[in-house]
């Protein structure tokens, strides 16, 4: 039967009210508003809700083929247990987005939340805003892992890879939890096979040495207000890494003073600190050299005035340890780092490789390993790391660790 001669017969079956339409044994119904020329249409779902829906069509023809559509695409998503409406791509990135910036203003996100906002914002939702999750292949994410590099101009590292495929499997389990793709549901993942990371470049004993020596006089020089507030606190910064291992960033600059306390084991005092970054919370043991560092940190802030140091660690207040003296936190130290290495003549290791902040990090774990005879399961829960990884960034330390006992 054609649609027009179909038309003609609901028309007269319908003739008290010819702005009515009953099509599909009277499942899909098609009307028009008094105050609207667009027919609209309803229908029931198979929980027996009603779905209202414009078929934003004028021409009776046009709207009916377009009700008659909609319902039989809602009737198959249903059938494969999707939601009756499909989300595109963008909507499910909003969803995501949403849920990782909560779980950070409620301190319940890790830090990697933010890599997994970037792979989101700057890849995922400009390559594939339009498209569905539940229609992409295996194809397409081969193109978008092409396009993906091309926009980075180099091939990713395989941790950089693992962020990407942890916000793609986080956007994936939104949409599943939230209904609108079903489990069953095969979704193409990415890859996670890149380039081996290069370990970052250490410094010596003696190099750390003369940076120290150097800091000192360098931290006092600034022409600038705000030179005069980073140094001395970059001092304080490097000073921090360097004698616990935590890492820069979230981790350190998350620290309040309420976060350091006193430990105390066969009578002797340790200072102690409580992390969270990357893996979640750890405390953590400081050097003994750590209690000058924080003394000036102490001496600085404003929000101290008054306060003894031994006090200001019972008090435990929520006032952040790395700040100016007015209280405020910049929010990365990395420039002024780079300006320290270039002033200090350290910027680069000896085979030229560039050091950053994470340099000192890994500094404190080869000297741990080399000087201290710090064994690696220790190490491991110092510095937020599993025994394997230590073993595997480090095993090239293995001879020279036991040099004494070898030669």
């Amino acid at each position: 039967m054609t649609l027009a001669k179909h038309l003609r017969i609901l028309t007269a079956h319908y003739t008290s009210n010819p702005n009515i339409l009953y099509l599909r044994d009277g499942e899909v119904v098609l009307y028009r508003r008094s105050a609207s020329p667009l027919y609209q249409c309803r229908f029931k779902l198979a929980d027996g809700s009603w779905y209202r829906v414009s078929t934003r069509k004028a021409s009776v023809e046009q709207a009916v083929a377009v009700a008659c559509e909609m319902y039989d695409e809602i009737r198959f998503r249903q059938r494969l247990g999707l939601a009756h409406i499909a989300h595109n791509f963008a909507q499910i990135a909003d969803a995501t987005l949403d849920e990782l910036r909560k779980e950070l203003d409620l301190g319940r996100g890790k830090s990697v939340y933010h890599s997994y906002i970037t792979c989101i914002e700057k890849y995922f939702i400009p390559y594939f805003a339009e498209k569905h999750l539940e229609e992409l292949t295996h194809a397409d994410i081969v193109e978008f892992e092409l396009w993906r590099n091309r926009q980075m101009a180099k091939l990713p590292k395989a941790s950089t890879l693992n962020n990407f495929a942890s916000a793609w499997s986080r956007l994936c389990s939104v949409a599943i939890g939230r209904g609108w793709i079903s489990e069953r549901v095969a979704i193409p993942k990415l890859s996670t096979r890149g380039q081996k990371s290069i370990a970052r470049p250490a410094f010596s004993r003696a190099e750390i040495e003369a940076l120290l020596v150097y800091m000192v006089e360098w931290s006092k020089q600034g022409r600038l207000a705000v030179e005069r507030e980073m140094r001395p606190l970059l001092r304080d910064y490097v000073e921090m890494l360097l004698l616990t291992g935590m890492r820069h960033g979230t981790e350190a600059l998350g620290i309040c003073w309420k976060h350091i306390e006193w430990h105390t084991d066969k009578g002797v005092r340790y200072l102690r600190i409580w992390v969270n970054g990357k893996t979640g919370g750890r405390w953590l043991i400081a050097k003994h050299r750590a209690v000058d560092v924080l003394k000036r940190l102490h001496s600085r802030q404003q929000a101290h005035n008054g306060i003894e140091f031994e006090q200001l660690l019972k008090e435990r207040t929520a006032h952040k340890l790395f700040t100016f003296t007015d209280g405020y936190q910049p929010p990365s130290l990395n420039g002024t780092f780079r300006r320290l290495m270039r002033d200090s003549g350290l910027e680069k290791s000896e085979d030229g490789k560039n050091r950053t902040l994470y340099s000192l990090r890994h500094t404190y774990a080869t000297l741990e390993l080399i000087e201290n005879d710090t064994n690696v399961h220790t190490l491991s829960k110092q510095m937020g790391n599993s025994s394997a990884m230590i073993e595997r960034h480090y095993s090239k330390l293995t001879a020279t660790m036991a040099a004494h006992r070898l030669a």
